[in-house]
């Protein structure tokens, strides 16, 4: 890519978006498009094609989708389907018809079935039943990897799929209900701080496992897969088996991660597990031998992902 490449971030705001424009501008491309939801609805298929004749981007980064919990894919399934699905569709093929050079669609490790063999694998893909929890967000996933591999084979593309582990970092969603383990155990170990509680309650045994991946890392990553040299691409992947994972290949039980994040935040008191509260699945880490094989690795460990997400989290006033 040449610095004054134009470039399309979908979804600039989110958690991943943000860190690819961060990546993008500090070094040093000075093209780059950004649309909010207000300015630019993706479900709007009318809307999507007149943007893409208008602007006519060299590059597109699809990072834009409709995101929550399990309690919100409960609760909204059909609108997690359609919306995903909706802006995967006409992204993608207004990408086509204004011959963008390549287009990175992301994804999320979801797409694999539930009873899956640790450490997951691409080709795991389809082989089994999805997790019911957020079937619908997946299978919409899924949809935007065939998407992309559909064009590819029809038409000549180069549309590109990454799926990454549990990522964490600047700008992560901090709601007090629907965040994520890292945001949602951060918030708590800083108020025990504030209020000298003596312990912190941590659901579940501790002894799960899971992979976290810090979002500046995934950037990198993903500009690395985007960027990468036709041959080696389509050395390492299938037409019908092209996404690849991205993570660090090494998990931490939850008892691991919340040592660290007292560590991290400076909390004195202790500890504690409810053990009432499940575990969910015992083990999840992804297989990253394919990312490895192209020539990229994470340089982030957890501790350095934590300071930066912590240090982040108080200039923001997300505590108050």
């Amino acid at each position: 890519m040449n610095l004054n490449d134009k470039i399309y971030i979908a979804g600039h705001r989110g958690l991943v978006g943000s860190a690819i424009v961060r990546q993008l501008e500090s070094r040093g491309f000075i093209n780059l498009l950004m649309r909010t939801h207000k300015e630019l609805d993706l479900t709007n298929q009318a809307q999507v094609q007149e943007f893409f004749k208008q602007e006519k981007p060299d590059y597109v980064i699809l990072a834009a989708a409709k995101v929550g919990g399990i309690h919100a894919n409960n609760t909204y399934p059909a609108d997690f389907i359609y919306q995903n699905m909706m802006i995967e569709a006409n992204v993608i093929s207004s990408a086509y018809e204004s011959k963008v050079k390549r287009l990175l669609f992301l994804g999320s490790t979801c797409i694999y079935p539930k009873a899956v063999e640790q450490p997951m694998r691409e080709d795991a893909l389809l082989t089994d039943v999805l997790e019911p929890t957020n079937e619908p967000y997946a299978l919409a996933k899924i949809a935007g990897i065939k998407l992309c591999e559909s064009y590819n084979r029809q038409h000549g593309t180069d549309f590109r799929s990454v799926m990454p582990t549990n990522l964490y970092g600047i700008n992560d969603n901090f709601h007090p209900k629907n965040s994520h383990v890292i945001p949602a155990l951060m918030q708590r170990f800083h108020q025990a701080k504030v209020d000298n509680d003596a312990e912190v309650m941590v659901w579940g045994t501790g002894n799960a496992m899971r992979e976290f991946l810090y979002v500046d890392d995934m950037a990198q990553a993903s500009l690395f897969v985007l960027e990468l040299d036709e041959e080696t691409y389509k050395t390492n992947t299938q037409p019908m088996l092209s996404h690849i994972n991205v993570g660090t290949g090494k998990d931490t039980t939850i008892r691991e991660m919340a040592e660290t994040m007292k560590q991290v935040v400076g909390y004195k008191g202790k500890v504690k597990f409810d053990v009432t509260k499940l575990d969910g699945s015992p083990r999840k880490l992804i297989d990253i031998t394919r990312l490895k094989r192209m020539g990229w690795e994470y340089s982030v460990d957890l501790k350095e992902g934590l300071d930066e997400t912590y240090e982040w989290y108080m200039s923001q006033n997300l505590h108050q």
